[in-house]
């Protein structure tokens, strides 16, 4: 099975580095044009130099805040009166850690607006290219957490499951249309973000950093972090034709650690 996504463009979040960056490298090189979204305009530049190009292809860059919620709408709003898309992937930064009493009601509504609200606007703005072409893949980046929510990442917890959720309902309206909407459940990946994540950990617990990642590595069937290339081959079969007859999942992409059956 080779996936040829020649003649696809795709607007890939998060894309000047981790997972984001990872998933429009396998886009691209399957033949498709992305353009990389994200707020840091000289990441964004290195990482579309990288990118593999032929024969029709064309990258982009896109600069946005999504934390600048209302900005984040105005800067959608404006590249897609321009552009149509064949491919989104909803991909953001996290909000801030921290468990359940230590949290505001500004904060919930922050992370409402980041992971929520600025994914519905974006994918509410991709339908209407999507539609009128009769395909579109629409890709959320997400977390394990859906499943098995982690006690320090309340926010991001709550919020994924909210978008997980739409998801699944938004898949049913628009499959006869030949969308699909999937969701991808991440575990552990070797990306700055984890690396943060486990730092703040060390530091809150007295542990070393090394202590930390030997233990979450440990609880991983496979053993060890994943690749972020390996996050860019799910994207790619799930943007492809071939993943036509799959809609409205939550997908585990975890080396085996969920340990939930649905």
């Amino acid at each position: 099975m080779q996936i040829d996504l020649k003649g696809k463009t795709a607007l890939v979040g998060g894309a000047s580095g981790g997972i984001g960056r990872a998933i429009a490298m396998e886009l691209a090189a399957c033949g498709a044009s992305v353009v990389l979204m994200a707020r840091n305009a000289d990441k964004l530049e290195a990482a579309r130099q990288d990118l593999p190009a032929g024969d029709g292809q064309k990258h982009e860059i896109l600069v946005s805040d999504f934390a600048d919620h209302e900005k984040h709408l105005e800067t959608m709003a404006e590249f897609f009166r321009n552009h149509t898309i064949d491919i989104l992937i909803n991909n953001s930064n996290g909000p801030t850690a921290g468990d359940v009493l230590s949290k505001t009601l500004k904060d919930y509504q922050s992370a409402f607006d980041l992971l929520f609200q600025n994914n519905v606007r974006t994918t509410e703005l991709a339908l209407k290219g999507m539609r009128e072409k009769g395909y579109g893949r629409i890709i959320n980046v997400s977390s394990l957490t859906v499943k098995e929510p982690q006690d320090a990442l309340v926010l991001s917890n709550t919020m994924r499951v909210a978008l997980v959720s739409w998801s699944t309902s938004l898949a049913k309206a628009v499959a006869a249309e030949g969308i699909t909407v999937n969701s991808i459940l991440t575990g552990y990946f070797a990306t700055d973000r984890l690396y943060s994540l486990m730092e703040n950990q060390a530091k809150s617990s007295g542990v070393s950093l090394e202590e930390i990642e030997r233990k979450r590595i440990a609880s991983i069937p496979v053993k060890r972090l994943g690749n972020p290339e390996e996050y860019g081959y799910l994207a790619a079969f799930l943007a492809s034709p071939y993943a036509g007859f799959l809609t409205g999942t939550s997908i585990p992409l975890d080396g085996g650690l969920s340990s939930t059956l649905f």
